[in-house]
């Protein structure tokens, strides 16, 4: 748990993601969202609402529990 409270704490600041979590733009389906791996085979889906400065957490899993 410690390794996605330290991607929500930088989601939260705003700030860039390491390469090491392979953060990218999700299309198809999940356009408007975003994939970040926490672990190889740990994955989290958000949203960013730049408006109302939000973080919206959809989904968390492995990738053939998500896809």
């Amino acid at each position: 748990m410690a390794l996605f409270k330290h991607v929500n704490e930088l989601l939260v600041a705003g700030e860039q993601l390491p390469v090491k979590n392979r953060d990218h733009i999700l299309t198809g389906n999940w356009k408007g969202h975003r994939e970040c791996h926490i672990e190889p085979d740990w994955l989290l889906i958000y949203r960013v609402n730049e408006v109302e400065k939000e973080i919206e957490y959809v989904r968390m899993g492995s990738h053939s529990d998500l896809f």
